[in-house]
């Protein structure tokens, strides 16, 4: 589908890739928003947001009934992130919402704990998301995979 995805990427060790995975799960289990976690080694862009926007349209975010996707871009080896909301959320929490996210995503990284850092990032981010747009059994249904996606 996506040339530019690689599932077995040593970042994270399996367990702590279930981890991830799992809070993205249990995050969406309360909300009809989407959560998704993008990491690669290098960032092609000298914005890292930049590169989030690409990623998040390659992987047809913008594409969710209420526009409340949520993107978690991650560069490792070139020490860059980026969360990105579509418009729904973003009209709800605001600029100041996503710095603050990524500064709690910086600090745990800065103790080289990736997997932490981003769990706490997708638990924040569907209590956010839960708060905006609830949970509908009747209607909701989970648009996007929720394992995390591997880029080069």
């Amino acid at each position: 589908m996506f040339s530019f995805l690689r599932k077995n990427i040593g970042f994270f060790t399996p367990e702590e890739k279930q981890l991830i995975a799992e809070a993205v799960r249990n995050a969406e289990q309360r909300t009809s928003g989407e959560i998704r976690v993008f990491v690669e080694s290098r960032c092609r862009y000298v914005d890292a947001m930049d590169r989030a926007r690409e990623i998040f349209d390659l992987l047809k975010m913008g594409q969710t009934k209420e526009r409340n996707a949520v993107l978690l871009y991650i560069a490792i080896k070139d020490r860059q992130l980026a969360v990105l909301g579509d418009e729904g959320i973003h009209q709800k929490v605001g600029n100041e919402y996503w710095n603050i996210e990524v500064m709690k995503m910086i600090k745990a990284f800065n103790r080289d704990n990736y997997a932490e850092g981003l769990v706490v990032c997708v638990k924040d981010i569907g209590e956010a998301l839960q708060s905006y747009f609830p949970y509908d059994s009747k209607i909701d249904k989970n648009e996007l995979p929720d394992d995390i996606v591997f880029g080069k």
